[in-house]
């Protein structure tokens, strides 16, 4: 059932990793300018998950007592800890959201694919992650797919933004690898350390509260830039047309949705350093739908990127299935104890 989920999260991280930064470049590439709003949206959606958590409620009323029966099971410890990871998540979203509305898709891509290493740093700190041969072959391979993509980057700076803007961009799309990968393994690390039974419903709960907090953390940058009053504005100004600027707005709150919902999932089911991994994997995708949605250039390098990182992700599965096959013949193999009191 685990391996069940987990391959339901990483299809689920694959919708919002992908979709999420290709419309939230829409938003800017069409008039869009508010950077705070922007990352509003990346979190803003947090109801939609009081759905699922209604369902779950729903389903336990009939398999369970009334009196276990709880709507929502989080505690005030763990509350604390997921309010915390929130309001670091929606730093974290400022400083992407401000790289990606002064860098192409393909370029914020490739620098995110650099968060794998913080990953993997933070995870082997906080969590006393286990690296195996073919984890760290995985890891190797997929830094060097990005390397590869940062080969040819000089005609990535977009027409009418300055050199300043574009160095800017890059140094905040870098923090917020950086940040991102400290916040994987700290949600790992909050899960071990919860004191009460996880759980995927308790898993949905975690998210609600950190989108929540992460929320409340960009609407007051959206009060303090008066963003809230710019918004009609700025609806009438967009180039694809007052409507099409609100689905764009809705659809970016979904799509984000799916990302975070995906990301903790995973750490839920493997951990974070499988879900950094899963990341750094979806990097070519996103470049490739970069290239088929705004006609970003695919050169040699991309390719060479997208083999990378295929090879790396497979590399990883097939060690963790190895280690699991591994695992169940010592069981099986493990000789049984003699009873200590045989009967008379």
């Amino acid at each position: 059932m685990r391996k069940a989920l987990l391959i339901i999260n990483c299809f689920v991280l694959s919708i919002g990793h992908c979709g999420g930064p290709l419309i939230m470049r829409l938003y800017f590439i069409h008039g869009g300018k508010r950077v705070w709003f922007s990352s509003w949206l990346e979190t803003g959606g947090w109801p939609i998950i009081l759905l699922p958590v209604a369902c779950a409620y729903f389903h336990r009323s009939r398999t369970q007592p009334s009196s276990e029966n709880k709507l929502f099971f989080i505690k005030p410890r763990l509350f604390i800890a997921a309010a915390f990871i929130g309001i670091l998540t929606g730093l974290d979203d400022y400083i992407y959201a401000y790289g990606v509305a002064r860098l192409p898709v393909s370029t914020v891509a490739l620098i995110i694919a650099s968060q794998l290493v913080f990953t993997a740093a933070f995870a082997f700190l906080l969590v006393k992650q286990k690296f195996t041969s073919y984890s760290i072959n995985a890891v190797f391979l997929l830094t060097i797919g990005a390397g590869v993509l940062a080969l040819n980057t000089s005609g990535d700076k977009p027409e009418k933004e300055s050199n300043r803007e574009y160095v800017s961009g890059f140094i905040m799309t870098v923090g917020a690898a950086a940040l991102y990968g400290f916040i994987l393994p700290l949600v790992e690390l909050t899960y071990k350390k919860a004191k009460q039974e996880m759980s995927y419903a308790l898993v949905m709960e975690i998210q609600m509260v950190m989108c929540l907090f992460a929320t409340g953390f960009s609407t007051i940058g959206m009060l303090i830039n008066n963003d809230f009053e710019v918004i009609p504005r700025e609806a009438r100004e967009f180039e694809l047309g007052e409507t099409k600027y609100y689905v764009v707005v809705v659809m970016s709150a979904i799509i984000w949705q799916y990302f975070y919902l995906g990301v903790i999932g995973i750490i839920f089911c493997s951990s974070s350093l499988v879900s950094g991994i899963v990341i750094a994997v979806l990097l070519p995708v996103t470049e490739i739908l970069a290239v088929i949605f705004y006609k970003e250039s695919f050169h040699a390098e991309k390719g060479v990127a997208l083999a990378l990182s295929l090879w790396g992700f497979l590399s990883y599965f097939y060690g963790e299935i190895k280690q699991s096959k591994k695992g169940h013949l010592l069981q099986s193999e493990m000789p049984s104890l003699p009873n200590p009191h045989p009967s008379v």
